[in-house]
């Protein structure tokens, strides 16, 4: 008899103190734990914004290496775009039962700032972060970069999630942003860097699903340069809302509208509705990004700096739960999993297909954010 994982499988969990208060790690630790049962212990992982207050200004590498050998050629990389301010070993704790099922690679992070004198023309801070981070994964064997925003970090591994939590000691880090996943995974290895989130900068993504349009996408991002390395679809949906987003600048409803486009048969609805102008906009968008069009059974989860984002794919064929209590919305694959750490909130709903939830910090002017 298919158990209810293995028809769902992975799931996701996440929320946003709009209001910037940093929490303990111990709520979304509760949260993904609870639903410990939609994955099978060979994944699961944590991102949090706020957690570095006191080296904010500084992009955070946490960079996963097979061995402390490889950590030289690490530094020596970062040392050609960067100035290194602050390097050391990500804290771990022994868990026996970890160990049990495999060897944890070494976690190492460095905060750094990038070095003026090796810009290329035309180039940004945020475009040379993402040459490093690509270089490292593409041309050091045995290390991966796994996040390398400012002000927050990604931990990630082989495990359940409680035992990645406890690995990491989620617990010790407070932040205002915080997304976790537990995964189930079906077409791709279970390994240390196939795990989520995946990230860039300070994006990160959990995903619940399968991306059947991998190779299209995979092919578009790689001519912007891009480097799908870690042999999972979700990577690449981190890359694809870093060009439309932060590249070329799309607005938040646009990129995804891009990313999970509505059928052509909604967009004839929306011209009969005399919608002509969304209507329009949602043609163009759908010829401009078709490559981007991500396609596929999937709920995910984006987080930023400025906001949380969860939506799933155009007809629902996973699920997606979400809530709001006071300055705090949340959002996860069940219910159960937000009233955990929520007993009583204000509101929750099951948004429609396609439809996304965006929760943005309270600074942002009119609800809109913008990166950098």
């Amino acid at each position: 008899m298919m158990s209810y994982s293995e028809m769902s499988g992975c799931g996701l969990a996440g929320f946003i103190n709009r209001d910037g208060k940093r929490v303990s790690g111990k709520d979304i630790f509760d949260s993904i734990t609870s639903m410990k049962e939609r994955g099978n212990g060979m994944g699961a992982g944590y991102a949090a914004y706020g957690i570095y207050p006191d080296m904010a200004e500084y992009y955070a590498f946490h960079v996963m290496m097979d061995s402390m050998d490889i950590a030289t050629e690490i530094t020596a990389v970062l040392n050609r775009f960067f100035h290194i301010v602050k390097s050391e070993m990500i804290p771990t704790k022994s868990v026996p039962s970890l160990y049990k099922k495999t060897t944890p690679p070494v976690f190492y992070r460095y905060f750094v700032t990038p070095r003026e004198d090796v810009k290329l023309p035309l180039e940004t801070e945020e475009d040379m972060v993402v040459r490093a981070v690509m270089t490292i994964n593409e041309n050091v064997k045995g290390a991966y970069v796994i996040s390398s925003g400012k002000n927050m970090g990604a931990f990630k591994g082989v495990g359940e999630p409680d035992e990645i939590g406890e690995f990491f000691e989620i617990d010790s880090y407070k932040g205002y942003i915080w997304i976790a996943h537990t995964r189930f995974p079906t077409n791709t290895p279970g390994w240390w860097g196939g795990a989520h989130p995946f990230t860039l900068l300070d994006w990160s993504i959990v995903h619940n699903g399968e991306i059947t349009s991998y190779g299209t996408n995979k092919r578009y991002v790689e001519m912007y340069g891009y480097k799908c390395t870690l042999l999972t679809d979700t990577e690449v949906a981190a890359y694809i809302f870093d060009l439309l987003f932060r590249k070329h600048k799309l607005p938040i409803k646009a990129t995804l509208m891009a990313i999970a486009a509505p059928f052509w048969k909604d967009i004839e609805y929306l011209k009969k509705k005399k919608l002509n102008k969304v209507a329009e906009m949602a043609k163009k968008i759908r010829e401009i990004y078709s490559s981007a069009m991500l396609n596929g059974p999937f709920a995910m989860l984006f987080a930023y700096k400025d906001g949380l984002i969860g939506f799933n794919d155009r007809i629902k064929l996973r699920p997606f739960v979400a809530a709001i209590n006071g300055d705090t919305v949340y959002m996860a694959s069940e219910e159960s999993a937000i009233k955990v750490i929520c007993k009583n909130p204000e509101k929750v709903w099951m948004p429609r297909a396609g439809e996304p939830v965006i929760a943005l910090m309270n600074y942002c002017k009119d609800g809109i954010c913008h990166p950098g």
